[in-house]
């Protein structure tokens, strides 16, 4: 009775397999001029063996003098050069085709992973996904580049020699015609042993990959708690696992290109033997037998070449699992707006009937009704889960909700074209990210805006950055590192609000914009902010609430719910929650 696990897993490479194949329709015409140069070196091979085999015949049985095969010498040459640059365009082609598919096929992950979004992207591990856009992308190329093209050929060729063949010395072509199929039945009963273990490599590599990318990130953490040598002890297990795993597959793929070589020279020494009685009884012509002697090596190699680019395919299954599985991962927010938003004024924005929740988790967000009236500074506070974040996440688009509607100026934002809307946002994250770059690329963003020198330079000012960034080295020009290496805490957030006054945009969203800042950083943060949000609409998530006393209104969210609405005097007046937190605040010296 046949395993149904083992079914399953036969089924799934079935599927991998198809799925590899789908994607060689974009280089199609590259992979086939491939092949089409390949067999056209076929040919040439097979005149060329039959012009050695007349040289042969000539000198060596004939005893001719070498000056009466000048001719075939020469053609030899001929075709050697001619037969060099045709292998030579068919390594383009497939050098091409790889090289495109892989560009293609990057490109095409990071459009995924950008339509999947930050409320995706929190939840993965940046290792493993960097190991599949790198590794596992780079594992494909020998599948497309050599193992597709070397699987035509390996038909192709045999069966033109085969042609040849049968006219001189049918008997030999018999044999070559049985033991022909051997091969590739080997290499699948051992290639089938292979996948597994492939796999099982590319999962170990993920695991290390982004084990190590997590540890590098958390290096000062855990350095401080001295738990870096626990750490890099953990990395070098998993390293052992990979090595170990490595080491399996390299087994497999040496015993089958051996049984591969053993079965190839079984077979030429078969033909061998075969033609050297023959020819020792007169059963057949010296020109015939060595003609045949000669092809029978190049009848096997294209064999031979596709059991080695077999292990590219095993592979490329083991390293396109993930990638499929990711691609195939739908984004939480499915934006079908195409409505272009061109607002001249601060929009109006309303939460109505708002409900969220995550996937098998109780509701975040129940029944929220906001206005976020146009050109006014909104502060959105409360406890840790209250649900703050998620309704700025909301209004980013990054996650749709389970039911209600966001409205721009009574407009649904579903209808709304997402790269259009965020045309119009500028988002102040709790903790910025500075990428490695000059000053002024961390500002732009590549963005050039007319009159830039003079944006950039206001825009620095009015985020209270200028100061600080005149006395740097070079100015704007002064090269930070990754996440901002070489700035403090005050200073990185304040080139990201740079950031939102270079952009000037009608929206604004802040998310704990002065947290862990000291005292003076956040006073100038706070200035700058309320310099922002003039003719703005802004949304601030706030947890020290002297950030938000100016605000035009404050919003007490508790349980995914509005408990307290109102301004600061307002609030304080009612003694309600907000009071109470906000005497709390004060009592702690904050």
């Amino acid at each position: 009775m046949a395993n149904p696990a083992a079914m399953q897993d036969k089924e799934q490479i079935r599927q991998l397999d198809r799925w590899l194949r789908s994607q060689a329709k974009t280089v199609k015409r590259p992979l086939n001029t491939a092949v089409l140069l390949g067999s056209v070196n076929g040919f040439l091979l097979i005149a060329q063996c039959w012009m050695l085999a007349q040289v042969l015949n000539a000198t060596a049985i004939g005893h001719q003098p070498i000056t009466a095969v000048w001719g075939y010498l020469a053609g030899m040459i001929g075709l050697f050069l001619l037969r060099a640059g045709v292998n030579y365009g068919s390594q383009r082609f497939t050098f091409e085709a790889g090289a495109r598919l892989r560009t293609e096929l990057r490109a095409s992950i990071f459009d995924h992973i950008h339509a999947l979004g930050p409320a995706w992207s929190r939840d993965q591990r940046s290792g493993a996904r960097a190991t599949e856009v790198v590794d596992g992308v780079e594992a494909l190329d020998k599948y497309f580049s050599l193992y597709l093209p070397q699987m035509q050929l390996a038909i192709i060729i045999p069966a033109a020699i085969l042609v040849f063949v049968f006219p001189f010395d049918w008997i030999s072509g018999l044999i070559l015609s049985i033991t022909a199929p051997l091969l590739p039945v080997f290499m699948i009963i051992i290639g089938s042993q292979t996948e597994k273990l492939n796999q099982a490599q590319w999962q170990s590599l993920s695991r290390m990959g982004a084990h190590f990318f997590d540890m590098i990130e958390g290096l000062t953490t855990l350095k401080l708690f001295n738990a870096a040598q626990r750490e890099a002890r953990f990395i070098g297990q998993i390293a052992e696992d990979y090595r170990l795993q490595t080491m399996k597959v390299l087994r497999v793929a040496f015993l089958s290109s051996m049984v591969l070589e053993f079965l190839a020279a079984i077979s030429i020494a078969m033909v061998a033997v075969y033609v050297g009685f023959r020819l020792m009884y007169g059963d057949i012509h010296y020109l015939n037998g060595i003609f045949v002697l000669l092809l029978a090596p190049e009848f096997y190699l294209p064999l031979r070449s596709m059991g080695t680019q077999f292990h590219a395919r095993m592979d490329a299954l083991g390293a396109v699992e993930p990638i499929i599985e990711l691609l195939n991962t739908q984004p939480s927010t499915k934006p079908t707006g195409e409505i272009e938003l061109k607002p001249e004024h601060a929009p109006q924005i309303t939460f109505s009937h708002l409900d969220f929740a995550y996937p098998n988790r109780d509701a975040v967000i129940s029944g929220l009704n906001l206005d976020l009236r146009a050109g006014t500074h909104t502060a959105l506070i409360g406890a840790s889960g209250a649900g703050k974040s998620t309704v700025g996440q909301l209004l980013l688009g990054f996650l749709t909700p389970t039911d209600g509607k966001i409205l721009i100026n009574g407009m649904p934002l579903s209808k709304i074209s997402p790269p259009s809307w965020h045309k119009q946002v500028a988002w102040l994250p709790q903790n910025p990210t500075l990428f490695h770059g000059t000053i002024e690329d961390n500002i732009a963003l590549n963005r050039r805006s007319s009159g830039h020198d003079d944006a950039l330079h206001q825009a620095a000012q009015n985020a209270q950055a200028l100061d600080f960034i005149n006395r740097l080295p070079n100015g704007f020009q002064t090269i930070v590192g990754d996440r901002g290496q070489g700035l403090s805490g005050g200073e990185i957030q304040r080139i990201a609000l740079a950031r939102a006054f270079y952009k000037d945009v009608p929206v604004v969203l802040l998310d704990e914009p002065s947290a862990s800042l000291d005292p003076e950083s956040e006073r100038l943060i706070t200035d700058a902010i309320a310099r922002l949000s003039s003719g703005r609409t802004m949304l601030t998530i706030a947890h020290r609430l002297t950030t938000i006393e100016r605000s035009d209104q404050i919003v007490v969210l508790d349980g995914g719910k509005i408990i307290e609405q109102g301004t600061h005097d307002v609030l304080i007046q009612t003694n309600g929650a907000y009071a109470e937190r906000y005497r709390q605040y004060r009592s702690a010296g904050l």
